[in-house]
């Protein structure tokens, strides 16, 4: 006969084994945040010279070509939801990663440029599909109090595939453009093999509790809330994504080589901002851990803003950026998690459309900070101070909405 002891110990053994098995679907959504975004998006940023020196595409065109992905993963974002309501979720998600490696190899031949676009519109749908069903589908077997720290782990692809941009992407151009392209697709199809059986199950199907119907119009409040600040939070990224290097390199006067140096600072941010920003959210909650966020983000760009470019001042604000690119997503995710506890069903659609909000913004944000530039005549340190200014407004949002809606 069993002992009260032994039982215990059975208990013991059957729930260890389940936590364990947390780290196969951590690792299947780390694949998917590298693949959909961390080589679709950003390894796109340093073939683009090379794109134009091949006479592959003139400068406009290859232009249009990047940002054929920003539109695709709008799409990505919008259409996750209904797909994975369609169809299991485990096989949405392979087929977009999938989709991705199909993207990646089909740019190898340059048949033309609606081909191209053809492909990173794919790409870009398969990202923002990856970007809205991946971390969820994952999450939802994690302990509410791991999550911040899983959360920043899934998203850590995002960060390695900005660190990858800028020492991978190189080595491959050694070997010409097309074999880089397949070099790319090969890589994103042994991070599909390997998150292939990593996916868990879909979870059980969410129950609202009997309060739900009067929390909701409190948190409904706080959720728009959130999704303004995120959005602005998107157009503060933009002037380091995009501009650092030619700050440096044209607009402090120290070349291409010195700029390059930065970007790998920004790189080594992201790689580690996301598990930083997850493990502060399981210490202090995700609320106070965005509402920190904020606050650095807006320092770190009043930094070149104000003129403050020393190379310590350099290296601090691109390493603060840098973090805080996929930093922000674990975060803003974990929040729309806590703020609808009560009810589960909403989490995922609230979540797109936040992404949604994301993607709308930095987009927007990056025509316009490019058309400022070119125009305006004001010089980098303008873009930095809209970028700072926009984060200062997702601060003040925040802060409002806590005010408004403090159950939230």
């Amino acid at each position: 006969m069993a002992t009260p002891r032994s039982a215990d110990a059975r208990t013991a053994t059957a729930s260890h084994p389940r936590a364990a098995s947390n780290w196969p679907a951590i690792l299947a959504g780390f694949c998917a945040t590298l693949v959909g975004l961390g080589l679709a998006r950003f390894a796109y940023t340093p073939l683009l010279p090379a794109i134009i020196d091949a006479h592959w595409f003139d400068a406009s065109a290859a232009t249009y070509l990047g940002a054929a992905n920003l539109v695709g993963y709008l799409a990505g974002a919008l259409l996750g939801g209904p797909m994975s309501a369609r169809w299991p979720v485990r096989g949405v998600l392979r087929a977009m990663m999938l989709a991705t490696v199909a993207s990646l190899a089909a740019c190898a031949w340059p048949l033309d440029f609606a081909w191209f676009f053809g492909w990173r519109i794919v790409s870009g749908i398969s990202g923002g599909a990856l970007m809205v069903l991946a971390a969820p589908t994952v999450l939802a077997h994690i302990p509410p109090r791991q999550r911040g720290l899983a959360s920043g782990l899934v998203f850590a692809g995002i960060g390695l595939g900005i660190a990858a941009s800028g020492t991978l992407v190189p080595l491959l151009l050694r070997q010409g453009l097309g074999a880089t392209w397949l070099g790319l697709a090969l890589l994103a199809l042994l991070l599909t093999a390997l998150a292939w059986n990593g996916w868990p199950a879909a979870a059980p199907a969410p129950v609202a509790t009997p309060h739900a119907a009067a929390a909701r119009k409190p948190v409904t409040g706080a959720l728009r809330a959130l999704t303004v600040s995120y959005s602005l939070n998107a157009v503060g990224l933009v002037p380091h994504m995009i501009f650092l290097v030619d700050f440096v390199a044209r607009g402090l006067g120290q070349g291409l080589a010195v700029g390059a140096q930065y970007w790998v600072v920004f790189g080594l941010g992201a790689l580690v901002g996301p598990v930083l920003s997850g493990w502060l959210a399981d210490r202090v909650g995700f609320a106070t851990a965005l509402r920190t966020a904020f606050v650095l983000q807006a320092g770190a760009l009043a930094l070149p803003a104000f003129g403050l470019i020393g190379h310590g001042g350099l290296i601090v604000s691109s390493a603060v950026v840098g973090a805080f690119t996929p930093g922000i997503v674990p975060l803003v995710l974990g929040r729309v998690q806590e703020l609808l506890a009560h009810h589960p069903a909403m989490q995922k659609p609230a979540w797109s459309r936040a992404t949604t909000g994301f993607a709308v913004l930095q987009a927007s944000g990056a025509y316009g900070m490019s058309w400022l530039l070119a125009h305006a005549g004001g010089g980098y340190a303008l873009l930095f101070a809209v970028g700072g200014v926009a984060i200062v407004l997702a601060l003040v949002t925040d802060i409002v909405a806590r005010r408004l809606h403090p159950a939230a």
